[in-house]
């Protein structure tokens, strides 16, 4: 029995996943695409003298030099021109003198940046904090109604897909123009609108969408010139709401006050959808319809330098400004996005545009963000759009609440980046399988007595994947989370932070069996505190085994080949002992 318990937890162990908590891996794929080609960095032990730099460099058939200034106390050195970079390291790592060897990598400022060949170019999703934003939300479930001139979605007849919007979600939408099940643009117009939204984006071509992750809805409300009427534009609000979109962009508007609009518009806020309109282009102190009905949001223009352009409207409907472009300063001030070309609906085109058009699906993709991160209702991400909006000191006719900031705006809702449940996950397994084996020793019911047992569950959750919830709390209610906070939030072994500080290396006492086991030794007397042991011994047995799978993280004074990994699998197995003892004097007592 006791064999087959090691089959399966080794297994379970394998099935948790290929992450830990600190591989970086999940932001640009294969961490050997960040490689610096023929270069070495080999850690030495702090303080090693210059000397022994050349001994080991003329044995190993190599140049090394210390990478700066400090090399001599902290032993980081460089090696170039090397051509068998694996060969190297695996000679390197038997030293005594090295800590690790390990190919130089390089590195971004910590946020997520898509591979897609133009993004570079779309100054407009960096000014509104897109790349912090990235971290927390990609927009994932949420519907978002393009109410438009219709989108390239599909490849019939004489329409084609933009093939930047390839694998994007779409849901079913429809054609109010034509009457047709078929929202097919034949203006380009939409197509522009919704890449904002919802463009593919990481797919290395072409440029970035805001909530990647979202399903558009294609609208069509407008023909081929661009224009439509207020009944087709009603119906379809009211037809995407009944059909499922949580947030409505309508980068349209006039002069004209219709009733059946309005409706439509509080149709929308009743039913828990978010209507976002463009302010209009006309640049004077009057905000157009639908912006400038109660229940809209109404958006005004930015160039890239993030004042108001011209061209755009303000006054006292509007709300919030986000970038639409200002061509004044050339092509590149515009808003660059995949689209098809005017009059020709089979031919796709990047086209650079400007107008509140452009900087209203900017605000209706940060919203997709926002309901996709926890929001319940359009006031939730109201609030949170305001409250994040960067360079106003409160609201006025120029600048509404100021301009859109997609990271403010997220952590103004409270939202965190996401918890990897990877270890938690090994440490339930482990459980099971420690539960198994102890069988037929447990009495009738005590399986499901020990898992429901917040003593020993609590414990668990918090040595895997830690405190997160004071983060949450802190962030909602509070702000931005001092360090302290910000340190009870990791999980019990990355505590060594707290008292060691952000390293670069982990301290291997934090990452072995050391606590549980100084936390079992109060359990052996005290029956009532053997749940928590065990549940703490049980979080750091998943944590352990699932950073010795991933091969992540480096620990100090141990190279990771050679004594980091058979440290990280024999401390986790221990943790597992020490779990199943107290599990099985527990069922005794």
């Amino acid at each position: 029995m006791r064999m087959v318990v090691v089959g399966l937890l080794g297994s379970a162990l394998l099935a948790c996943g290929t992450q830990a908590r600190h591989d970086k891996r999940t932001r640009a794929g294969d961490v050997t695409s960040g490689r610096v080609p023929h270069r070495v960095v080999v850690d030495f032990r702090d303080g090693t003298p210059a000397a022994v730099l050349a001994e080991r460099g003329a044995s190993w058939g190599v140049s090394l030099r210390f990478n700066s200034l400090v090399g001599p106390e902290d032993g980081v050195a460089l090696i170039d021109g090397v051509e068998d970079v694996e060969g190297l390291l695996q000679a390197i790592r038997q030293s005594p003198d090295v800590e690790f060897a390990e190919p130089l990598l390089t590195y971004q400022a910590q946020d997520w940046t898509p591979n897609d060949p133009l993004y570079p170019k779309q100054w407009n999703l960096k000014l509104i904090g897109m790349p912090e934003a990235w971290e927390v939300s990609h927009g994932k479930g949420v519907i978002v109604a393009v109410l438009d001139t219709g989108v390239a979605y599909e490849t019939k007849g004489p329409f084609v897909r933009v093939p930047d919007l390839q694998g994007v979600r779409f849901a079913p939408g429809y054609d109010f123009v034509h009457d047709s099940e078929h929202p097919n643009d034949d203006n380009g117009h939409g197509t522009h609108v919704a890449g904002t939204i919802a463009q593919a984006t990481n797919n290395a071509e072409g440029v970035a969408g805001i909530a990647f992750e979202a399903t558009l809805m294609p609208i069509k409300v407008l023909d081929a010139t661009g224009a439509g009427n207020s009944a087709d534009i009603a119906d379809g609000i009211r037809w995407a709401v009944d059909h499922g979109a949580r947030v409505l962009n309508l980068s349209l508007g006039g002069f004209g006050y219709s009733r059946v609009i309005e409706n439509a518009v509080a149709y929308a806020r009743r039913h828990g959808a978010l209507v976002v309109a463009a302010a209009g282009n006309h640049g004077d102190g009057t905000v157009a319809y639908p912006a400038a009905y109660a229940g809209a949001v109404g958006v005004g223009a930015v160039g890239p330098d993030g004042t108001r352009t011209p061209y755009s409207a303000w006054g006292e409907q509007l709300d919030l400004l986000a970038p639409g472009g200002d061509k004044r300063q050339g092509e590149e001030g515009g808003i660059l996005q995949a689209t098809i070309a005017k009059g020709a609906p089979g031919q796709s085109v990047y086209a650079s545009s400007q107008g509140t058009s452009m900087a209203t699906p900017h605000v209706a993709g940060v919203a997709a963000l926002l309901f996709a991160a926890g929001a319940k209702t359009p006031e939730q991400v109201e609030r949170a759009l305001y409250a994040g909006a960067s360079g106003s000191g409160g609201w006025d006719a120029q600048r509404g609440h100021g301009l859109l900031d997609a990271a403010g705006a997220l952590r103004a809702l409270g939202a965190t980046p996401p918890i990897n449940w990877q270890p938690l996950a090994a440490s339930a397994a482990i459980l099971l399988l420690l539960l198994l084996s102890l069988n037929p020793r447990v009495r009738p019911g005590g399986v499901l007595n020990v898992l429901l047992d917040p003593r020993l569950l609590l414990p668990l959750l918090l040595s895997s994947v830690g405190f997160f919830v004071l983060r949450v709390i802190w962030q909602r209610w509070v702000g931005s989370p001092p360090a302290l906070v910000d340190g009870l939030s990791l999980p019990l072994p990355d505590w060594e932070r707290i008292v060691f500080g952000r390293g670069r290396l982990a301290h291997p006492l934090f990452y072995s069996a050391l606590l549980p086991l100084l936390l079992a030794v109060p359990a052996i007397a005290w029956k009532g505190f053997r749940p928590v042991a065990a549940g703490i011994a049980l979080g750091f047995a998943g944590f352990l085994a699932y950073a010795a799978w991933t091969r992540a993280p480096g620990l100090s004074w141990l190279p990771f080949h050679v004594l980091a990994l058979p440290w990280l699998v024999a401390n986790a197995a221990a943790c597992a002992l020490l779990a199943r003892a107290l599990l099985a004097k527990r069922e005794k007592a």
